[in-house]
């Protein structure tokens, strides 16, 4: 394999690498030559997954049939997640907004995450049967208690009102950072009757 294939250099960085190389040309030809080539910028695409479960078909088959069983019997199946967090303030954002001419919105030079505003950090929690979502915001980390607050919090304002006399609550989760199987405040929050206050 060509090292210089699989490389992250600019047109102009290869240029240079050429032409210490000996030849004659500028980032513009090496443009044009990468075109030929049927090469183009693009950017990644989450595919890999890494290494994999032997037994992740029936993992995934396991979830399913609980899933169903939940729904049999009228009790609720969510799916709990963290979404992009996204640093607060007066920040760039791709897209554009109609203006009057010459007259842009004035956002900050850097999106440093400001100490005084933080983070927002959007919990979802989806309703797996009745295809319907919340979503908690937090501005400071996502904590074990800020997800069970989440699933707290979504089944007083949705899920009492379409699972009332459930007794049980069945809850799916990618099992990494605030909800991690091996989180034992995640546990702990969960177990202790937070969830059933009210």
């Amino acid at each position: 394999m060509n090292p210089l294939r699989w490389t992250i250099k600019s047109t102009r960085r290869l240029a240079d690498e050429l032409r210490k190389q000996g030849y004659e040309v500028s980032a513009t030809l090496v443009r044009r030559m990468l075109v030929v080539m049927k090469y183009s910028l693009q950017g990644n695409r989450k595919t890999r997954e890494g290494s994999q479960h032997p037994d992740r078909d029936g993992q995934f088959r396991h979830i399913s049939d609980r899933v169903k069983a939940r729904k049999r019997r009228s009790e609720p199946a969510i799916s709990v997640d963290t979404k992009k967090k996204e640093v607060l303030g007066n920040l760039k954002n791709p897209g554009k907004t109609y203006r009057p001419q010459g007259d842009p919105q004035k956002v900050k030079t850097h999106d440093f995450p400001d100490p005084e505003l933080g983070k927002a950090v959007p919990y979802g929690v989806y309703d797996i049967h009745g295809n319907e979502a919340g979503v908690l915001v937090g501005i400071s980390h996502d904590t074990a208690e800020f997800a069970v607050e989440a699933i707290r919090r979504w089944w007083k304002k949705l899920g009492r009102k379409r699972y009332g006399r459930a007794k049980r609550l069945l809850v799916t989760a990618d099992s990494g950072g605030s909800n991690s199987s091996r989180s034992r405040l995640w546990k702990w929050n969960y177990r202790s009757g937070r969830m059933r206050r009210d």
